[in-house]
C-alpha cells in the first residue's frame, strides 16, 4: 500500500526521447514562457492530454446515445470549467476543446501573466519576483510561477501590500515602468 500524502508525478515524458523536431519545439516553448525545465511544459502537456480525453470520452458518449441529460451536464461542467480558467471563450464547444494547443494552457500560468501584465521585464524576472514573494493575486501572496489563474482573478494581480516594489521610486520600478530601459 502506498502512503497516502505521497506526491505522484502528474505528467507524461515523451514517447521517443531524441525526437529532434519535438525538441525543438520544446525548447522554444521553455524560452517564451520562461519555464524552469522540460517537466514544466510536460505538466501542462498532460493537464491539456486529460481535457481532451474527457471531451473524446463526451463524444463516445454522444454517439452511443446515453442519457442525454447526463451528457449534457458533463459537458457544462467541462466546458464551465475550461472557461472559468480562460481556457476557451464562453460559447466554445467540444470541438474547440479538441484544438486547444499547449501554448493557450501555458499563457494562463501566473508567470507569464505577470510578464504579460508588465509587471516584470522578462518571464524569467517574472518567475524571480514571485518565489521571491512580490506578487499577490486577490491581495494573497502567490509563491507558485505555475499557480493557473482563473479568469475572475487575472484582474487582481499585482505586487504584494509588503514588497518594495508597490514603493514608486525603486530603482527596478523605476526601470520597469521605462520600458527595460537601464
Amino acid at each position: 500500500m502506498v502512503y497516502p500524502g505521497k506526491n505522484h508525478k502528474r505528467y507524461e515524458t515523451p514517447a521517443r526521447r531524441f525526437e529532434k523536431s519535438r525538441i525543438e519545439d520544446e525548447n522554444r516553448l521553455v524560452i517564451e514562457f520562461g519555464l524552469r525545465n522540460k517537466r514544466e511544459l510536460w505538466k501542462a502537456q498532460s493537464t491539456l492530454r486529460r481535457y481532451r480525453r474527457a471531451a473524446r470520452d463526451l463524444l463516445a458518449l454522444k454517439s452511443a446515445s446515453t442519457d442525454e441529460a447526463m451528457i449534457a451536464r458533463k459537458e457544462d461542467e467541462l466546458l464551465g470549467h475550461l472557461a472559468r480558467y480562460g481556457l476557451l471563450a464562453e460559447g466554445a464547444g467540444i470541438g474547440d476543446v479538441l484544438a486547444m494547443k499547449s501554448e493557450t494552457e501555458l499563457e494562463r500560468r501566473l508567470q507569464t501573466l505577470v510578464y504579460r501584465k508588465g509587471l516584470a521585464r522578462s518571464p524569467k524576472q517574472a518567475r524571480q519576483l514571485i518565489t521571491h514573494g512580490h506578487i499577490a493575486v486577490g491581495g494573497r501572496k502567490v509563491t507558485v510561477p505555475g499557480y493557473r489563474v482563473r479568469k475572475v482573478e487575472e484582474s487582481s494581480i499585482a505586487y504584494y501590500g509588503l514588497s518594495p516594489f508597490t514603493n514608486p521610486v525603486h530603482p527596478e520600478c523605476e526601470r520597469i515602468n521605462a520600458g527595460g530601459r537601464a
